[in-house]
């Protein structure tokens, strides 16, 4: 199977940038890959943040502290 000419292959993964809701600090992922494992993210208010690994790690027992007690 071929891609039409001048067109993208649908099945190559896309390229976004992610920004840590933090600091700034910036980052590329594939969908479906997302960004390096370092990388957290949560959803507040129905919008996903993402963290990189020095506000993760900086954050660790806030983040922790906010899980549901399901969790531990």
């Amino acid at each position: 199977m071929t891609s039409p000419t001048g067109g993208s292959d649908d099945s190559a993964a896309q390229e976004r940038r992610l920004v840590c809701a933090r600091c700034g600090t910036t980052a590329d992922a594939l969908d479906g890959v997302g960004p390096t494992l370092t990388w957290t993210y949560s959803v507040e208010d129905g919008v996903r943040r993402h963290y990189c690994q020095t506000c993760s790690r900086e954050n660790l027992r806030s983040i922790e502290g906010r899980l549901e007690s399901d969790w531990w």
